[in-house]
């Protein structure tokens, strides 16, 4: 044993000992590629230009929205594919927490093969996600972060070269979609405690016992068979774990939702290519084949699922009530929309405006 290599710098954390997560990070470094070659002058021009962006996206979305953001400014970080791993295992890592402190109890010391079996899992799914995702507005940063927004250079360049887009018009349209996330979570402060007591309140009901996860199985199992119950993965929830993914996804269509509606709002006035950006990011969502199954497997069609539904309800809600109407949604955790009110807003109007 090396008394230097072998220090434990987890510093208590239960998740740190969970997986491989070095591991998951190389592994998903291998399976995101570098993506398209960009000489150092093209780097330094979109960190520039996404500088910019982000604090004009601010007054932008305040404009239409009514809504300002609360504290630091928003500062944009334009990253490799690389980055973007490092830093959302270090999300997942904190996500995971609780459920691994509930593993570790009877088991303090994994085997390295499982360690590397659970690092291998995230780092290739990660490493897929990383090709795919424009922007990000990190929810779960440490407070010394807040303001933070995550660019995915390459793949910013990539579409801009595959769909010749113009780069100040696509950069400006992904940073409003971006800073609408962080102008939500920021006049809202009480929705980022509620979503990650719900990721809390799912991670408690995974069961540890191995009776109940073949009961699981079999149900599963069943369903499939009968064409009963949700499709896909899905079926592999209990029926409370499947009411807290409900509650969870009509969350996220919501705020999904109202980015891409702002982006686009705002976009009809102040990016003149608007109706070629929206070809194009709906021509980049079109996958076929293994790269569909694998998006479904890992619930990436979902989040697509949830721009298009989340922005029809704000589009209806707004049309109706307008924009201070719908601004009511961000008062309480009550005035979330509830699952079957994302399709069918006036249901929402009339429990929440009256």
């Amino acid at each position: 044993m090396d008394p230097v290599t072998d220090v434990d710098w987890s510093m208590g954390s239960h998740a740190a000992k969970l997986a491989d997560w070095d591991a998951a990070i190389q592994l998903g470094k291998r399976v995101a590629g570098a993506g398209p070659p960009v000489p150092p002058e093209e780097r330094a021009r979109m960190r520039e230009d996404l500088a910019g962006h982000v604090v004009h996206a601010e007054e932008l979305v305040a404009e239409l929205t009514g809504l300002h953001v609360a504290g630091f400014r928003s500062r944009a970080w334009a990253m490799g594919r690389g980055d973007w791993i490092r830093q959302n295992v270090g999300g997942l890592q904190r996500l995971m927490e609780p459920l691994a402190q509930r593993l570790l109890e009877h088991r303090p010391h994994r085997p390295s093969i499982a360690r590397k079996a659970v690092g291998a899992q995230a780092g290739a799914i990660l490493g897929y996600v990383s090709r795919r995702v424009l922007g990000q507005y990190d929810v779960f940063l440490p407070p010394d972060d807040e303001g933070l927004i995550y660019f995915v250079g390459p793949n910013l360049i990539e579409a801009e070269r595959r769909y010749v887009l113009t780069p100040a018009d696509f950069r400006l349209w992904v940073a409003i979609h971006e800073v609408t996330h962080r102008v939500q979570f920021s006049v809202a402060p009480w929705l980022r405690t509620f979503l990650g007591s719900m990721v809390d309140e799912y991670l408690g009901t995974v069961s540890l016992d191995s009776h109940q996860l073949m009961d699981q199985l079999k149900r599963a199992a069943e369903e499939a068979k009968t064409g009963g119950g949700p499709g896909g993965v899905l079926r592999l929830l209990t029926p409370e774990q499947r009411a807290i993914f409900d509650r969870t996804q009509a969350m996220m269509a919501l705020l999904e939702g109202h980015a891409s509606y702002v982006m686009n709002q705002v976009g009809t006035e102040h990016i003149p290519t608007l109706p070629r950006l929206k070809r194009a990011l709906q021509a980049r969502r079109q996958v076929r084949g293994v790269e569909q199954r694998l998006q479904r497997a890992i619930g990436f069609d979902q989040k697509v699922a949830q721009y298009d539904s989340g922005e029809r309800f704000v589009r209806e809600v707004v049309d109706r009530i307008g924009m201070s109407g719908f601004n009511l949604v961000w008062e309480r955790r009550e005035h979330l929309p509830q699952p079957g009110e994302i399709g069918d807003p006036a249901a929402w109007i009339a429990r929440v405006a009256g």
